[in-house]
């Protein structure tokens, strides 16, 4: 397979990443299936984009005929009627290995042959996620990051069966899509989380322990270590139960105490409190995402 042959990509999980990857994919003229449970969830999602996009209109950003042209690539769909002629299958659901591996066994019986599988995880491993299918040489790794449309990395991970035809195709691909690729091989938290994720953990300790307030410690990172964003307001941002899904993935693969959430970070996902997402984390958010 090339990349001339990737016509028609499927993104299951038409949530904040799903909606994400199929803009950016939409946007190189490549038409998407997005995928969900329920076409309406589906809908929903590619109307937010919309709205997103129509700002940009508003805003002279962008041209009314371009927004068009990208929605017109973009059709909603049921998970199995989506990825049915997908040249690539793209999963994009939540940080949960018992549900992705289930995803990925039924995907793949259901794929057509030589479609490509590649998973936006974060932190689960892409050999284990091939030996369930039925052809592992055609899964690959291809985290995005949050927001997809404006971070322009990409870190993609090979499985020890992935064949190099299909890391050279998601390679270009993702350069296609205007991103920069990082490669990983297939280690827990790979390269971004393996080092993201203890720093994140470190903030909320610091924080359960009272040495200081959350605007101090993401005041400190921002203008002592000029960082963009505090890690606590980060952690809010990728969503409290990703994190922690990482975190014990971490924890779990590797048996170093390093990498043991917090108790905090488990009150806070067990509350509800999953971050920007749910209006509350380590911050509270309005209706609009911004904090209060």
């Amino acid at each position: 397979m090339q990349l001339s042959d990737i016509k028609k990509v499927a993104v299951l999980g038409a949530g904040q990443m799903g909606a994400g990857i199929a803009q950016v994919c939409a946007a190189a003229g490549i038409d998407v299936a997005l995928c969900d449970i329920k076409t309406e969830i589906s809908e929903k999602s590619i109307a937010k984009i919309g709205s997103i996009l129509q700002r940009q209109v508003d805003k002279e950003k962008m041209r009314a005929g371009d927004r068009e042209k990208l929605l017109g690539h973009i059709t909603p769909a049921e998970t199995m009627v989506g990825i049915k002629d997908a040249d690539l299958i793209i999963e994009a659901i939540t940080e949960n290995p018992d549900i992705k591996f289930k995803v990925f066994s039924d995907v793949s019986a259901a794929a057509k042959p030589g479609a490509i599988l590649a998973s936006n995880t974060s932190s689960i491993s892409i050999s284990k996620l091939a030996a369930i299918t039925e052809h592992p040489e055609h899964v690959i790794g291809m985290h995005f990051m949050n927001p997809v449309p404006l971070m322009k990395l990409v870190e993609i991970i090979v499985g020890l069966q992935t064949s190099d035809e299909v890391k050279a195709v998601i390679t270009a691909l993702a350069e296609k899509l205007g991103k920069t690729v990082i490669h990983s091989k297939d280690s827990p938290g790979f390269l971004i989380n393996r080092f993201l994720i203890p720093m994140l953990n470190e903030a909320c300790f610091v924080l359960q322990e009272g040495v200081g307030t959350a605007k101090d410690i993401d005041t400190g990172a921002k203008l002592g270590l000029n960082h963009p964003m505090g890690p606590l307001e980060l952690a809010d941002h990728i969503g409290l139960d990703t994190c922690l899904y990482i975190g014990d993935v971490l924890y779990r693969e590797f048996a170093d105490s390093k990498y043991r959430p917090p108790v905090l970070l488990r009150q806070l996902v067990a509350a509800g409190w999953n971050g920007r997402k749910a209006g509350r984390g380590f911050y509270e958010y309005d209706e609009k995402g911004r904090m209060k």
